[in-house]
Formats: structure tokens, C-alpha cells, sequence
């Protein structure tokens, strides 16, 4: 266990994740040292003269590196790094437009510190194998050559086994540097760059409130566009198996599809619309209103529905009105669906600050003994009536598929 956790960063992918990130920084050195090393020196003739070359070059690198850390290219360079190569210890957000002094140091702060560590790591992830390769040669030739000059002679044979083997765990201990070095700088990023716990929390609540948006863009194009392509599909095929012997019923049938088919598109550019953001996507919702056309399309398509509405539906709050529309009409479409052109009994009732929903039909010939629902239409009912905290129960009732939906108006949100 104890040589287990010894040599965990050995074979951690996250150790070689970080390197890959601080050799990234090392690359991102080389046009500042560059810069320190030979264009300052030969473009200030005193500097040369004075013989403080490497001093001022660095320095010079060094306000380079700080002023190139405040260009947005720089930052959203540095937040993919960060991101990819460092378990993204800092969201998104926080490599947009800088906002304020504060953040923008605070940027240049973690941008300056992975080019400097970085260029230290990358020079010793160089340095370390190649002088490692040449102290194996100098075991046994007494030379010690790491350059084009005049080679460091050694005295050859075991005695200096010691150099490579050296070496050799310098380069190990390389590994623990840059595992911890790494973990330091996702620990500085964090603390530099991360959210406060209110930022936290607010990015939480704006993520949710675009995960609940998509679901009920989801439920709506389930419910209303569901609903059309079963009209469609049962009249298409009515239709075509009395093109010939009945020519007005097929009219009806193609006049069913057509009305069903142009309300379907009116409700999938308007989902469309507010996927977009667009103005169009605002128009109004469907709700209790619209009940009438809903119904009359049902009847088109072939099913005998027993309607009755009481109540004040002008009273009901909106929202409710809406959610109400969309669980009547996914019920209208589970009847169509599995049970087929069976009678229909439909009753809504408005008032004491509740709404009432009751529909029941007939069970088809292709419904299974067994079956007890629960399918994406039924979950997406229950997820209305959760948010309006009413009540809902669906089942087989006898020889019936009953729906009975209570939605309390106090409780509308």
C-alpha cells in the first residue's frame, strides 16, 4: 500500500497532464527570452558595455511577459490551458471580458507565474535526459561532453556509475516536482480566478433555470407536435383505405391532416423561436382557449369526444391555463395513439381557486393486458402538475384509461 501511494504520480495521468501544461509554458518562454537575451543586448550598445546584459534582457522579458498577459488572446489562451490540461479548476466564465482592475491582475498574476515555472520545468524535462545519455558514455570513456568545447574528463570504469544512476533519479524526482508544482498552480488558479460562493450559486441557478427552459421546450414539442403527427398518421391511413369507396370522408381525412399539420409547424417555429431567442419565438402560448380548435381537430380525426366544460376558464391563472391545455392534449393523443378512434369522455372544471381535469376512454385492442403507462407523454404530465403542486393519477380503471388532474391556483408559480 505504502509503495502504491509512493509511486501513484509515477503512473497518474494527471501528473503528465500537468506537464504537458507547464512545457506549454516553457513554450510560451521562448519568444520573451529571446527577446531578453538577443534583441535587447544588440539593440542598447550600453548594455553590452556595462556588462549587465542578462539583467537588464531579463528584465525587459519580464515587463513583456506581464504587458502580453492583458491581451484577451492571452487569457483565452490560458483558459483552454487551464481548462484542458488542469481538471478545469475555473469555468468558463471567468476567461470572458475581465471585469475590473482586480480581475485582470489576477490574470496576468496566473499567466506570468505558468511561463516563468513553466520555462524551469521545460528547461529541466530538457537538460535532465540528455545529460543522463551522456553520463552513461562517460562511465566508460572517462568524457564528459555536453557541448562543442573541450569535454570534462572523468576517470572511466564503476567507480563512476554513480553519475548516470544520479541522474537517473533526478529525473524521477522530476516527476514529484512537476505532480506537486502542477498541483500548486491549479490551487493558485483556483483561488485567483475561482467564483465566490455567491457567483457559485448564482451560475448554478442560472444553469438550472436553462435545464428547466429545455424541458419544458421539450415537453411542448412533445405534447403539441405528438399530437398532430397521430391526427396525421390515423387520417392518412383512414384516408387512404377510402380513396376509392368514400371520397368525402377522405376529404374530411386530408382536411384533418392539413389543419393538424399547419398547427404543428405553427407550435415547432414557435419553439424554435425561443430556442433562438428571436422575438417570433414570444408569441402566445396555447391554453384552455384553444380547447375548442383542439377538440374539433380530435373529432376530425375520427374520435367521438364527449366534451364538458364548466366554470369560469377566463379566471383560471396562465400558467395554469397552459400547463392545462398541454396535459389535455397529451391525453387526446395517448387515446389516439394506443387506444385508437375509441369515444373519448372529457370534463374541465373551473373553480374554488382549483381546476379539474378528467378524461377517460375506452381501452383499444393494441393496449396490452399488463399495461400500466408511464411512458415519456405520461412523465411529461407529471412533471406539470409537480411544478403547479397539484395531483395527478392515471390508470387502467376496469375496462377504461382514466386521467384525473387537480390544479390548485393558489400554488401557481
Amino acid at each position: 500500500m505504502f509503495l502504491r501511494r509512493l509511486l501513484a504520480p509515477v503512473h497518474d495521468r494527471v501528473t503528465y497532464r500537468r506537464w504537458v501544461y507547464l512545457i506549454l509554458g516553457g513554450a510560451l518562454s521562448v519568444p520573451y527570452l529571446l527577446f531578453g537575451a538577443i534583441l535587447v543586448p544588440s539593440s542598447v550598445p550600453l548594455v553590452a558595455t556595462l556588462g549587465t546584459a542578462g539583467v537588464i534582457g531579463g528584465l525587459s522579458a519580464f515587463v513583456v511577459v506581464v504587458l502580453t498577459s492583458f491581451l484577451p488572446a492571452v487569457r483565452a489562451l490560458e483558459g483552454a490551458a487551464l481548462r484542458e490540461l488542469l481538471d478545469d479548476p475555473v469555468p468558463d466564465t471567468v476567461f470572458g471580458p475581465a471585469k475590473g482592475r482586480r480581475a485582470r491582475l489576477r490574470h496576468s498574476a496566473v499567466f506570468v507565474l505558468h511561463v516563468g515555472v513553466g520555462g524551469v520545468v521545460s528547461f529541466l524535462s530538457l537538460a535532465l535526459p540528455a545529460l543522463f545519455a551522456f553520463s552513461i558514455a562517460a562511465a566508460f570513456t572517462g568524457k564528459f561532453t555536453v557541448s562543442s568545447q573541450e569535454p570534462i574528463r572523468l576517470s572511466a570504469g564503476w567507480p563512476r556509475a554513480w553519475l548516470p544512476l544520479v541522474l537517473l533519479l533526478s529525473i524521477v524526482v522530476l516527476v514529484y516536482v512537476v505532480n506537486g508544482v502542477g498541483a500548486v498552480l491549479t490551487k493558485i488558479a483556483t483561488r485567483l480566478l475561482g467564483l465566490s460562493a455567491a457567483e457559485r450559486i448564482e451560475q448554478l441557478e442560472r444553469r438550472t433555470d436553462r435545464l428547466v427552459e429545455r424541458n419544458r421546450l421539450a415537453r411542448e414539442l412533445h405534447d403539441s407536435v405528438g399530437h398532430a403527427l397521430s391526427v396525421v398518421t390515423i387520417q392518412a391511413g383512414a384516408g387512404r383505405r377510402t380513396l376509392r369507396t368514400d371520397p368525402d370522408f377522405t376529404e374530411q381525412a386530408l382536411l384533418a391532416i392539413e389543419e393538424s399539420a399547419r398547427s404543428a409547424l405553427e407550435e415547432l417555429d414557435h419553439v424554435l423561436g425561443l430556442l433562438r431567442e428571436e422575438s417570433s419565438g414570444k408569441a402566445p402560448q396555447a391554453d384552455l382557449a384553444g380547447l375548442p380548435p383542439l377538440l374539433s381537430a380530435t373529432r376530425l380525426a375520427g374520435v367521438h369526444v364527449d366534451a364538458e366544460v364548466s366554470g369560469e376558464l377566463d379566471s383560471v391563472p396562465p400558467v395554469v391555463s397552459r400547463e392545462a391545455y398541454r396535459i389535455l392534449q397529451e391525453c387526446l393523443t395517448n387515446a389516439l395513439k394506443h387506444a385508437g378512434k375509441v369515444p373519448v369522455s372529457l370534463r374541465v372544471v373551473a373553480g374554488d381557486r382549483r381546476l379539474e381535469l378528467a378524461v377517460s376512454n375506452a381501452l383499444g385492442a393494441d393496449v396490452p393486458a399488463g399495461r400500466d403507462g408511464g411512458g415519456r407523454g405520461l412523465r411529461g404530465m407529471a412533471e406539470r402538475v409537480e411544478v403547479l403542486r397539484g395531483e395527478l393519477s392515471a390508470g387502467r380503471n376496469e375496462d377504461r384509461w382514466e386521467v384525473l388532474v387537480r390544479l390548485p391556483w393558489g400554488s401557481a408559480r
